[in-house]
């Protein structure tokens, strides 16, 4: 299964390089490709950890696209590992409250299919979590605990609160240790 990060965001934020490498750490970077990436800077900061493209995925003539989009009438399960062999996931993610950014990349027109992880939105490396658990290890998205929220102590009486939806390992929410620095390092993202 190819994994695709449609990068979205204005710019390369050093929070995106951050959840972009964790998700090479979730799927391999081999299973993984991040696209729309604007600058050649940007593309080389990937390419140090992953495969990377300036173009967007809708231009790379890829066959058997889904894209994850939260508003999609259909759940992804695990028989459409039979009828897909890539993922449109995050970097369409991020915005609080969502900002249904997933149609600016015209999955219905392209002749693309569309498929949700639940109604909540998830941080980008957790929604490449999810989809592989139901993909690769046959699970459905009932069976994958997950937690609504999460607090993140920053300082002495300072928190961050994120609003999204995150997969449970070991009764622990997903998120990066080098993440969690970040925030704390710089009071947020």
């Amino acid at each position: 299964m190819l994994y695709v990060v449609e990068h979205l965001e204005k710019e390369l934020f050093p929070w995106c390089i951050i959840e972009y490498r964790h998700i090479t750490k979730i799927v391999g970077k081999k299973n993984v490709l991040f696209t729309n990436l604007r600058y050649k800077k940007d593309c080389d900061k990937i390419r140090g950890f992953a495969r990377a493209v300036p173009g967007s995925y809708t231009t790379l003539g890829l066959k058997g696209v889904c894209v994850l989009d939260q508003t999609a009438t259909d759940e992804l399960t695990p028989d459409d590992k039979e009828s897909f062999s890539a993922i449109v996931i995050g970097g369409i993610l991020g915005t609080n409250p969502p900002q249904g950014r997933t149609k600016v990349l015209g999955p219905e027109t392209l002749g693309f299919s569309r498929r949700n992880l639940g109604k909540a939105q998830m941080p980008t490396d957790n929604a490449a979590y999810v989809a592989q658990q139901i993909l690769e290890c046959g699970k459905t998205l009932a069976e994958i605990p997950t937690q609504d929220g999460l607090e993140i102590p920053l300082a002495e009486g300072e928190s961050i609160q994120l609003p999204y939806r995150y997969a449970l390992c070991n009764g622990k929410p997903l998120i990066s240790g080098e993440l969690l620095r970040h925030l704390k390092d710089h009071g947020g993202f």
